[in-house]
């Protein structure tokens, strides 16, 4: 497993200047709108993820 995954942009004001911040593991800072946020891996579905069509061609 990765150390940690970035988020791209900030959830809130969708700019990209996220610092990583140190109250815990896995939240960031944005630095454009002063807001911090946390991500966090909540786990697996039972089921997975399930296809809403069969696609492709019927044979």
């Amino acid at each position: 497993m990765s150390e940690r995954a970035a988020p791209f942009y900030c959830p809130y004001c969708g700019d990209e200047d996220l610092r990583p911040s140190e109250q815990s593991h896995g939240a960031w800072e944005c630095a454009a709108c002063n807001r911090a946020f946390q991500l966090k891996f909540l786990g697996l579905l039972a089921r997975g993820l399930q296809p809403t069509d069969a696609g492709g061609d019927q044979i």
